[in-house]
């Protein structure tokens, strides 16, 4: 996992050959909801169109609620990017931007005090590696208590780097689709993306780290070196 971060990090910074798509060779070892076979970004037309193709049927696999926001898990399919975080409104240089669509039973994070743990549902998030959360591990980004960082208008209220739009959002067959409008990520030629599938944990003592990824299921290039790039 330490490689898989300096590797993202590094991603970041420095250009990758041109790619497009990412397709994946199945994993029948991983589960089949969970199991990337292809990753994909598209620019089309007013919109660019997330998309992540699984083994199995996508969101099929729920975390069993445990009655608390403590100690609680989150599901996620995941697109690592190289878009600055400022892209979406936070303070720029924060960490990976990543676009993640969750599902978590025991909490809710939609904006405007929303409901959204019933359903799955977009975030963006911005990731940054953590020893607190295990061994190379990443986390989401923490808002220390007395800091006042630039936040979207849509951040849930919460002290984490996370926005909550409401993009239009589809899991169907063996699908995941997001289409985020265009003007949100500007000029998307070239922007570099990869794919993951992971759980998250909420810390039981509810302290920073407050959400770590506590497990990888499985990524689009093996390598988290974000080898795809949108196609205009």
């Amino acid at each position: 996992m330490t490689r898989l971060i300096s590797l993202a990090l590094a991603a970041v910074l420095t250009a990758p050959a041109p790619a497009q798509e990412i397709v994946s060779p199945a994993q029948p070892a991983e589960v089949a909801a969970f199991d990337i076979v292809r990753t994909d970004v598209a620019s089309e037309g007013s919109d660019v169109v997330f998309t992540v193709q699984v083994r199995g049927e996508a969101g099929e696999v729920r975390p069993k609620a445990v009655g608390q926001f403590a100690g609680s898990a989150v599901f996620s399919y995941v697109w690592p990017t190289s878009l600055d975080s400022s892209t979406v409104g936070f303070d720029s240089e924060q960490g990976i931007l990543a676009l993640a669509v969750t599902f978590h039973p025991d909490f809710d994070d939609a904006a405007y005090g929303g409901v959204n743990r019933h359903v799955w549902h977009p975030h963006w998030v911005v990731l940054v590696p953590d020893e607190a959360c295990g061994s190379g591990a990443l986390k989401v980004r923490d808002i220390p208590a007395g800091t006042t960082p630039t936040v979207p208008e849509t951040w849930p209220n919460v002290p984490l780097l996370i926005d909550s739009p409401e993009y239009p959002t589809v899991l169907g067959g063996d699908l995941v689709t997001v289409r985020v409008p265009a003007e949100v990520i500007g000029a998307p030629a070239g922007v570099r993306f990869d794919g993951v599938t992971s759980a998250l944990l909420v810390n039981a003592n509810l302290h920073a780290p407050l959400l770590c990824i506590s497990d990888v299921f499985d990524v689009a290039s093996g390598d988290l070196s974000l080898p795809g790039r949108v196609a205009r």
